[in-house]
């Protein structure tokens, strides 16, 4: 009886912790955004790549170099799919730093922050 017991309880806690092992890399984050500035063109990123404002890139301080995230300005509804290629931004606020083009494409230059959600993508 004592080992019955002993497996049911070992069971649920191998159910419990395995309940929390999902990867949460995949779930949906919101956040805010902003852009990198002029002067970082040229510059190298901490993947070692050029950094250039023209593409569609971004900054996180966690996920993986060469991640392509869709970026949705929560504001508009706009999307955007850059890839990750430099950690930042430092600013506990903002979860990403994306590139000048990308900002364009989703949101209104002149406004230095956007609220986003954004998600990894195959």
């Amino acid at each position: 009886m004592k080992r019955f017991i002993l497996v049911i309880i070992m069971m649920i806690s191998t159910l419990g912790v395995y309940s929390f092992t999902g990867n949460t890399l995949d779930a949906k984050k919101t956040s805010y955004a902003s852009y990198y500035h002029d002067k970082f063109n040229g510059r190298k990123t901490a993947s070692g790549e050029i950094f250039s404002n023209s593409k569609f890139t971004a900054a996180n301080r966690t996920l993986p170099f060469g991640t392509n995230i869709r970026v949705t300005n929560l504001n508009n509804g706009k999307q955007v799919i850059v890839k990750i290629n430099d950690r930042g931004p430092f600013h506990a606020s903002r979860a990403l730093d994306i590139s000048k083009a990308a900002f364009d494409e989703i949101g209104d230059i002149s406004r230095g922050t956007i609220p986003v959600e954004y998600e990894i993508v195959d």
